[in-house]
């Protein structure tokens, strides 16, 4: 199996690092990530100039390039711009959780839906801020827990988060957003935006939100299609 590996922390991310060493030992892997820090670039890519692809000798025996764009960036150049193939695509390990309605935010995220429009099977990889230990010690369980029960045969993209703490696994859908922002207006004349979180909790735990934060493993799948099936068929007065 091919592997892709990308993230939106940024080529010298430990959490890369640490998604390197366990992919390995599925497949082969090949490594494009950002240059720099690309967290919450979502799905986009730059159109209007140039950016600086570099091969780069960081993890032991691997092929590895820093690119100076975004995460998504990072999936188009290898497959649409080196025409190299995969079967299966990974982002992360994010130092951070991605959940909830804040995923449309996420450039980790953003990656696997580039690979998804690109016919190829993904899965985000998120973690509590700045502990991995619980993600590296049981990503393994979570991958064969997507393999057990044949997940990509229903879903184009899995999300996974980690607890800091806590080992169940649990199949989730995407809760509603847990950050928002305020602002502060400074006498420059510029403006500052400071994250502000919303949870509160409703012990859901069907819900990702609910479910990591109360010390879960979350598997969410997700897709590009955002039509509203609902509204489709009630507007076209098909019968649901």
């Amino acid at each position: 199996m091919k592997i892709l590996i990308t993230n939106d922390d940024g080529i010298e991310a430990p959490g890369l690092k640490y998604l390197v060493d366990w992919a390995k030992n599925i497949g082969e892997v090949c490594v494009f990530a950002p240059k720099t820090q690309q967290s919450a670039k979502s799905q986009s890519i730059e159109i209007h100039g140039t950016y600086e692809v570099k091969k780069v000798d960081i993890f032991e025996g691997i092929e590895a390039y820093s690119v100076d764009s975004t995460p998504a960036d990072c999936v188009r150049i290898a497959v649409l711009g080196m025409k190299k193939q995969f079967d299966l695509v990974l982002s992360g390990i994010n130092c951070g959780p991605n959940l909830g309605a804040d995923i449309h935010y996420s450039g980790t995220v953003g990656a696997c839906f580039e690979a998804a429009m690109s016919g190829i099977k993904a899965i985000a990889v998120s973690t509590a801020y700045n502990h991995f230990e619980n993600a590296v010690k049981n990503i393994d369980r979570v991958y064969k827990e997507i393999q057990n029960r044949r997940m990509f045969d229903f879903a184009e993209i899995i999300n996974v988060n980690f607890p800091e703490k806590g080992e169940e696994i649990l199949v989730t859908k995407m809760g509603p957003a847990i950050y928002s922002d305020e602002f502060e207006f400074l006498p420059d004349g510029t403006v500052k935006p400071c994250l502000v979180c919303l949870y509160k909790g409703t012990r859901n735990l069907e819900l990702d939100t609910d479910a990591v934060m109360t010390g879960h493993i979350s598997i969410t799948p997700i897709r590009c299609d955002m039509t509203d099936i609902s509204a489709f068929n009630y507007i076209t007065k098909k019968v649901v």
